[in-house]
């Protein structure tokens, strides 16, 4: 536990601290391929720094001056490549000329391969010293990355070519990069929101709530349609900070396809991204996605793209002609783009789908089956078997006494029958949750150690009534206060249990409907409780014996309350239907969700 605890601190701090400031240290190895910053974002269209050479010519063993100018920037990352394979890697070595804004890193197997810059500092101005190695090229182009804060930054800025002497004619011009021009696509701004026009019909649509209008503010919505070798993808709602969706194998989340619209400071960045486990998503370098467009307005983020079918070139990309199950998220977003996790269940579709095959429109749940279940039946069991079980053990025995069902009295029958079957679905409940979650939740706050703490009462409370003693034994009455002991504080966590349950991301009733319910529902039960309370005692008042003989589970009663029974039975019939109401209006709910 306390590794596990570390653990998730360190992951913590990662996220938060790292991804904010970049990599203010300039220990960026890990993007010696794409020189592509980890900043969520897409890369400027036009460079506004250069870089220049003191020669156009070179020999092996050569020194090349090399300076990297341009309006202020914090971060910046050098290399040489062979100008006519530029996705090859870094050629020569660099010499450092001030150490104070500059260190040399190590890509590949050639050491001091790449410049970086050594802190966040502004500059303006960075020279270094290239040598040329024995087996360099006939042609090297210095690219360079600059960053002028975390979300404007310019990737593979080409720079100055230099040559070896006589060396033929480049076969491919050397003017710009390959991945600078993929990297970066024309983004636009759309002029009115999506519409569900062509659902079910011309397009794959997914709305939550289900049959929803996407012009309207509370409104989720995706769409996918296919164009020749291209799916044009919308997605809006309403989110101020982010809004993704991914593709699945499975129900779980790990291993997806996903893709993340994310506003910041009014401006809206669209990428790719990989989920592994539950951690953040990791954003991807290479950007698979054209025709990007976004619209931001009353609350509302609005973002399409188009991707191919197939991407073999792009690693992590599924294909869109298989079937998926579809998630879509939203959730907050902090300065530098830093995605926070969502506040909500997932909206996951209840199938597999593809998208490219036969258009339909479909809805989804934001909570999956087996918290569903869990959910229905631990209401079922602690809101109506339980509760219309201790009415009947509590005020019924008179009533019923002289009824018999099975060989015993018929009050005894149906409260250990109500309250067997209150363990069997709680025992049932009780697991399914480990089952979706694969073990123990460390983020659903109390409510996993009271649900413990109201399953273990819940078995004890059979246990002890198998071991009761005889009526007139002395410590009958002991166990009877015992066992009321513990079926009240039963009742009472499993209560405070869920009204804590209802307010998780798997299970999130619309507020404030859940809380009113609750309470609704704690009332009822004590209002009804305390009627009977009244009725036993103004019964009691009649009488001047008391027959010791009539022991109760709570207290010792009256033959006279015997009297009343007809009120007892409308009341308990009363009580019995209001709890059904309560039931069916909580079914109602989860099938909403």
């Amino acid at each position: 536990m306390e590794l596990s605890g570390l653990a998730f601190a360190v992951w913590m701090f990662i996220c938060l601290c790292g991804p904010l400031d970049g990599y203010p240290n300039g220990k960026i190895r890990e993007v010696c391929s794409s020189m592509m910053p980890h900043h969520g974002s897409s890369p400027q269209l036009s460079p506004e720094h250069i870089i220049t050479v003191n020669g156009t010519e070179f020999k092996p063993g050569d020194r090349i001056e090399v300076n990297l100018s341009g309006p202020d920037f914090e971060g910046f990352f050098i290399q040489a490549r062979d100008a006519e394979h530029l996705d090859s890697p870094a050629v020569g070595s660099f010499i450092l000329a001030d150490q104070r804004l500059s260190q040399l890193l190590t890509c590949g197997h050639t050491k001091n391969s790449a410049v970086s810059h050594t802190s966040k500092a502004k500059k303006k101005y960075v020279k270094v010293y290239w040598i040329a190695p024995g087996d360099a090229p006939k042609h090297v182009q210095f690219l360079a990355t600059v960053v002028k804060k975390y979300k404007t930054f310019w990737v593979k800025i080409p720079g100055a070519i230099v040559s070896q002497p006589n060396a033929p004619s480049p076969t491919m011009p050397l003017h710009r990069t390959s991945e600078t021009v993929s990297a970066s696509h024309p983004i636009s701004y759309l002029t009115k929101p999506f519409n569900a026009s062509g659902c079910g019909n011309k397009k794959f649509c997914i709305r939550n709530p289900s049959s929803c209008d996407p012009e309207s503010a509370s409104c989720f919505f995706l769409s996918f349609r296919q164009e020749k070798s291209s799916v044009l993808i919308e997605m809006s709602g309403p989110s101020e900070g982010y809004l993704a969706f991914a593709l699945s194998h499975d129900q779980w989340m790990g291993g997806d396809d996903a893709y993340v619209c994310v506003n910041e400071d009014h401006h809206v960045s669209v990428s790719t991204a990989y989920l592994k486990g539950r951690s953040p998503p990791v954003l991807n370098s290479e950007n698979a996605l054209e025709d990007v467009s976004w619209r931001l307005a009353d609350g509302v983020l609005q973002c399409s793209f188009r991707r191919n079918i197939h991407l073999t070139a792009h690693k992590g990309r599924f294909n869109l002609d298989a079937s998926y199950y579809i998630f879509l998220a939203d959730g907050e977003a902090s300065e530098g783009g830093l995605i926070h996790k969502h506040h909500r269940q997932p909206l996951i579709t209840s199938g597999m789908y593809n998208i490219t095959g036969l258009p339909q429109d479909i809805g989804g749940s934001r909570s999956p089956r087996l918290i569903k279940a869990h959910g229905a039946l631990m209401f079922v069991a602690w809101i109506t078997t339980v509760s219309v079980g201790v009415i009947v053990a509590r005020f019924f025995k008179p009533v019923w006494s002289h009824s018999f069902l099975f060989g015993k009295e018929m009050w005894f029958q149906v409260h250990r029958m109500l309250m067997l079957t209150t363990v069997m679905l709680t025992s049932i409940s009780f697991v399914l949750p480990f089952i979706y979650r694969g073990g123990w939740s460390k983020q659903a706050g109390f409510h996993p150690y009271l649900g413990c703490t109201v399953m273990a009462l819940a078995i004890c409370q059979p246990l002890m009534a198998g071991f009761r003693p005889s009526p007139h034994a002395p410590r009958r009455q002991l166990f009877n206060w015992f066992h009321w002991s513990t079926g009240t504080t039963a009742r009472i966590l499993a209560v405070v249990t869920m009204f804590l349950g209802m307010d998780l991301p798997a299970l999130d009733l619309s507020d404030p409907w859940d809380t009113y319910m609750m309470i609704g529902f704690v009332a009822w039960h004590v209002g009804i409780d305390v009627l009977l309370e009244i009725h036993s005692y103004c019964l009691i008042r009649k009488v001047e014996v008391i027959e010791d003989d009539r022991i109760q589970i709570l207290q010792s009663l009256t033959s006279a309350e015997a009297e009343g029974h007809l009120f007892k039975q409308i009341v308990l019939t009363i009580y019995v239907c209001g709890n059904i109401v309560f039931l069916i209006a909580f079914l109602a709910a989860i099938n909403q969700i």
